[in-house]
Parts: structure tokens; sequence; C-alpha cells
């Protein structure tokens, strides 16, 4: 029952979710009605009233207007209240109210534009694909400055050596710190988008074929990119493959793959050699078909996939083909060239927004921003404010106790962030971590300034979008609302037993049934369990009954019933015995007790009902205190500018 109190509430929230937010300096002519003077103005109540009765020609009258200006009173004083006792402080509500205005936010954000944008250049690149080979030096993404600095003079030094013209390879296998440089000499073969880290990525599609890009850093360090060639996209291909492992014998599965090539060309049947001889357990039992795969993907295996995507025609097979894995014959399944855009756009935008290229691009958007706000910075501030830092911190129970001034740390959009406003953030949000205090205090600070940023943002929003200032109003005023109706109503309502029949005996009297039945309901979607049912009922074998109602879920219901409790109920004989019918695809049995005559609801039948009014009982005594609590002062001139506004004039 609470559920179903809770889902009626959550329709009643969604049409009190339309109260805008406008500025409290509002003139007179402007205000409807005051609330412990905290006023309401005609543009509020219009909106709303005008979005939750669009197209209702017969809603514009003073009647109505006026009804419905009483339940915005109602709605205003709730929220007054839950705004009183704090509940727009708490964890939950901030955390809740920030997830709706971070949503709020995203359409009027660069950011949006800049993932659709990133989105189609991705897609672009995945048209091509890029031949590179690269030189690293190691440093991690926390490096310290010290340490960053000597990696980035280390791989300047190897470009300048590289442009004097020493061989590329040959400096690869000296000075490279690829774990794998030894073995492929920095070559990385055929790739396109999304299969390298974002910023490798840029260079290798930016830098001109044969030439060596400047230095490029990503988590892994400090790279030199060299591109030997671009060509077309072949798109995937999906192959099936016969393998034989070496297993330390790589002449006898040698003899055997050339033996079955043999036996290929002969004519003998696929999938009954793959079956035979392939030493592959994941595919030998269906034709040694794999999964499709881009360029790229298989670079573990270069050769297997070189010969893969030399196969132009679904059934060729190639020669065989000697891996790090054994040796394989491949055979062409079939060619996939790249989808259209509008097919992929959704897949790609998803990785976009979760792909480091979005974190890089949307950093300099937010420098962007940082100029147009004119951001500064008080570095002595910052200096002694970082100093502030120390183990506490890293555990997560670091305190402000006091500390921090009223020393500008930094301004932006012409509002000063004093010190003493960080640190009570830092204290906030802090939490246990394993990357030292003076990292920690610096990562929590650029989170700061990115949140202060994004309020700045949202000022300018508001100013540019009145309606944007609407929807994040609603949001605030709608979790107020649910969160003081379910404390004050709706769990009292559907909690409290004895209230309700205490409730119940006040207005017995308005709980009459009509005619009504004493009777088991069962119901299936299943005829035949229905029918079986019915057999055993005229058995009267109750037990074998019970037992088809565990076995086949059965939903079975036993009470009092009138006709219009269940629309099955008018399908049947209002008679002693068993009695079937069916209804929207479901099949009833109805066991007939006995009638009962009309007469008052016991609380038990009557429950769902008393609950109801129960609740609307603690409403209206709530809303009485209220109305005592806090003043309402309608504005006369206000209400008739309203109705001059609203009410719509015969034609």
């Amino acid at each position: 029952m609470q559920g179903v109190v809770k889902g009626w509430a959550a329709v009643v929230l969604m049409m009190w979710l339309a109260v805008p937010a406008l500025s409290q300096k509002k003139n007179d002519a402007s205000v409807l009605f005051t609330i412990a003077k905290k006023p309401v103005t005609i543009e509020e109540f219009s909106y709303l009233y005008n979005k939750n009765n669009q197209g209702k020609k017969e809603e514009y009258t003073e009647a109505k207007i006026e009804e419905y200006l009483d339940l915005f009173i109602n709605f205003k004083l709730k929220v007054a209240e839950a705004r009183q006792r704090g509940y727009d402080t708490t964890a939950a509500f901030r955390k809740e109210y920030n997830t709706y205005r971070a949503e709020l936010r995203k359409p009027y954000l660069p950011d949006d534009n800049l993932v659709d944008s990133l989105t189609e250049l991705t897609y672009n690149r995945m048209k091509e694909e890029v031949k590179a080979s690269h030189v690293l030096v190691n440093v991690s993404p926390d490096a310290a400055p010290a340490d960053t600095l000597v990696a980035y003079q280390k791989i300047s030094a190897i470009r300048q050596r590289i442009l004097n013209g020493e061989q590329f390879e040959k400096v690869v296998m000296e000075y490279s710190e690829d774990p794998t440089a030894k073995l492929n000499k920095g070559a990385l073969g055929w790739f396109t988008a999304l299969q390298m880290v974002f910023p490798f990525e840029q260079a290798a599609f930016t830098t001109p074929v044969g030439e060596l890009s400047k230095p490029i850093r990503t988590r892994f360090g400090y790279h030199l990119v060299k591109v030997h060639g671009r060509r077309p996209a072949q798109g995937e291909v999906e192959v099936a493959h016969i393998m034989l492992r070496a297993n330390g014998d790589d002449q006898r599965a040698r003899d055997l793959a050339f033996e079955v090539h043999d036996k290929l060309q002969k004519g003998v049947d696929w999938n009954e050699l793959c079956a035979e001889y392939s030493e592959d357990p994941s595919s030998s039992e269906n034709g040694g078909k794999l999964r499709a795969f881009g360029v790229g993907v298989m670079s573990s295996v270069p050769e297997f996939e070189e010969a893969a995507f030399a196969l132009k025609n679904p059934g060729d097979f190639s020669d065989p083909v000697k891996t790090q894995f054994g040796w394989h014959i491949i055979r062409l399944e079939r060619k996939i060239a790249l989808p259209p855009f509008d097919e992929m756009r959704e897949s790609i935008r998803n990785r976009v927004s979760r792909d480091e290229r979005a974190q890089i691009s949307r950093q300099a958007i937010q420098n962007k921003m940082k100029k147009e706000f004119g951001f500064r910075e008080n570095a002595d501030v910052k200096s002694k404010v970082f100093s502030l830092a120390d183990s506490s911190l890293t555990k997560g129970t670091w305190k402000a106790n006091g500390r921090g001034t009223d020393e500008v740390l930094f301004t932006m959009n012409g509002t000063n962030y004093t010190a003493k406003n960080f640190l009570q953030y830092v204290e906030q949000n802090q939490r246990a971590n394993l990357i030292g205090s003076a990292k920690y205090i610096e990562q929590l600070y650029n989170q700061y300034v990115d949140e202060m940023q994004g309020l700045a943002f949202e000022q300018r929003i508001k100013q540019q979008h009145p309606e944007y200032g609407f929807l994040l109003n609603e949001y605030y005023e709608g979790i107020l609302l649910f969160e003081i109706m379910e404390r004050e109503v709706w769990n009292k309502a559907s909690e409290d037993s004895v209230g309700q029949r205490k409730y119940y005996e006040s207005h017995k009297a308005a709980y009459k049934a009509s005619d009504r039945i004493r009777a088991v309901i069962y119901s299936s979607n299943a005829k035949q369990t229905i029918d079986n049912l019915l057999t055993l009922a005229n058995k009267g074998d109750s037990a074998a009954m019970q037992s088809i109602v565990t076995k086949e879920k059965v939903r079975k219901e036993t009470g009092n019933f009138e006709k219009t409790d269940r629309p099955v109920l008018s399908k049947v004989s209002w008679a002693p015995g068993s009695h079937v019918a069916e209804h929207n695809g479901m099949h009833y049995l109805v066991t007939v007790k006995a009638l009962v005559p009309p007469g008052s609801k016991s609380f038990e039948e009557a429950r769902s009902s008393v609950i109801s009014d129960y609740q609307n009982f603690l409403e209206k005594e709530w809303l009485s205190k209220l109305r005592k609590k806090y003043p309402v002062r309608i504005n006369k001139k206000g209400k008739q500018k309203l109705f001059n506004q609203l009410v719509k004039k015969p034609a």
C-alpha cells in the first residue's frame, strides 16, 4: 500500500515540479502573495499555470484560477517548512539535486557541442588507417616537475639526433623505454581512431607521412611518433582458421599445416578438416570462426592480421601462416565495410564521452572560460593554504579548525573566493587517498576552482536562458516537497496502524459495501491450469489445489469482494460454486463460498480507502498549522493583474 501511495504522490509531485525560480527583488505590481514576508510573483504562477493547462481553455476562468492558487499556496507552505527544517542542507539532498542540476546544465554547456564535434572527428578518422612507429621515455602522470623536465629534455635530445640523420630504428633500440622496442623496433603497424590514447592518435593523424612528430605527452610518458604511411580504412574482416600448435615441435606443425592445405586444395570440406585437425579449442567445433576484427586489433599477431586482410573473396583461404602461437590456415568469411555515420554515431559518442579526448578538450574549454571570467590567482595565499596540508588529509580526517583567513585566494567573474572558503570545501569533500597530501590538496583545489567556474557559468546561463532558472528551481523545490510529504503525510498515513483504526472507527459510516461475495479467486495465464483447478474444486480436493497453486505459481486471493473490485467478477455467476472466466488474456477460477449482504466494511476490507482518507486528514491538519506558522498575504492588485492576464474572454 505504501508503494501505491508513493506512486500517486509522484504524479502530484510532477505537477508541482514546474515552479520556477525568480529574483526576490520584485516590485509590488509583480507580487502575487507573500509567505513569511517572502514574495511569490505573478510570473512564477503564470508560468506554472500555463505549463499545466496547455490546450485547456475551460481552465482559464477566475474560479479555476482561484482554486489553483489555493493549491499553489499550500505547496509553497510545505516548501517553506522543508527549508526551515534544513532539508536542503543534507548530503542526500545535495547529491540528488546536483545530479539533476548536472543533467539540466548539459544542453547549455560547450561540452555538448564538444562531444558532437569529437564524435564526427573520430568517425572521419576511422575512415583512414595510419602506419607508425614511436620512441618512448617513461614518466608517470603525477611525476614531480623536476622528473617531468628530465624526461622532456631526454626526449627532445633523442628527437634532435633523429633529425640530425641517425637511423630511427637504431635510436629506438638504444633509447626507447617501451618494453617491446627491442622486439619490434618501435613499429606499431597499422591502426585507426580509438585504438591508441588520444594524444598519440592526435599526433599520428596530424603528422605528415615520412615526418617525425614533436614530443607528445601521454599517461605513459613522452613519445616521438614517426608516420610511415596512410591509407583508406579496410573495415573489419570475419575469418575462420585451422590452427596447428608448435608445442616445441615447429616442424611437425608446419608439415601438418601444409598437409591440411593440400587437402583443402583438393576439395576436402573445411569444416571436416577443422574439426579433425584444428588445435584451437575455442573455435574448432564451429568451423574455426572468429569474431570480426579491424586493423590493429590483432597487433600481437601481425602475420595473422596481414594474411586475413589480404584475402579478397569469401571462401578464399590463405597459405599456411606462422605466428607466435603456431601455424594457421585462414579462410575469409566476409568483409565488413565501415557502417554509415548515423549507425555509429551513438556508440562512438558514448566512447568519446568517456575517452581521454573529451577530458583534454574539456580542459581546453575550461581554460578558455577562465580567461573570459577574468580568473586571477593569488600565488602567495595559495602557497600558504597548500602548506596547511598534512598526513591527516590523506586519511580523509583533516580539520580546518578555524584556519584560513578572508584573504582572497582567487577572483573569478567579479567574485572573490577566500582561503577560508576553500578550506571549508576541503574539510567537507576530502576522502582517504594514497596520492600524498601535497598532490591531494592541489587536486582538491583544482576541483574547487572547476566547481566555482561551473556556478559562474550557470549564472550566465540563467541570464541568457531564463527557462534554465525555472527548471533548476523545479527540481530544487520538488525534491524538498517529496521529502517533507513523505515524512509528514505518506509514511505516517501508511505506518500508523493505531491512527488508521481510530480514523476508521470515527468514520465507519463512510465505508459501506453493496452486495458482495465471500470467495477465492485463482488467476493464471494458462487455461489448462485453471481447468485442472476447477476439476479439483468440484471434487473438493483443496490439498491438491494448493499443490498446483504453489508449483505453478498461481495467484490466489481470498476475501469479500464487490462486483467492481475485479473486472472478472462481472463475468461470473454470483452463486455459490466454482466458475471460470477469461479477461484480457488471463484465466480465472472464482470459487464463491457465500453471498454477503450490503453493510459496513470491516477495517481490513476498507483499509486501502482508510489510508487514503487518513492521509488527506493528516495533510489538512498539517496545512492548518503551517498557515498559522507562515502568514500568507495576498496582494489584491497583483491578483487582479493575474486575472487580467490569464482569464480568456469569450470570443
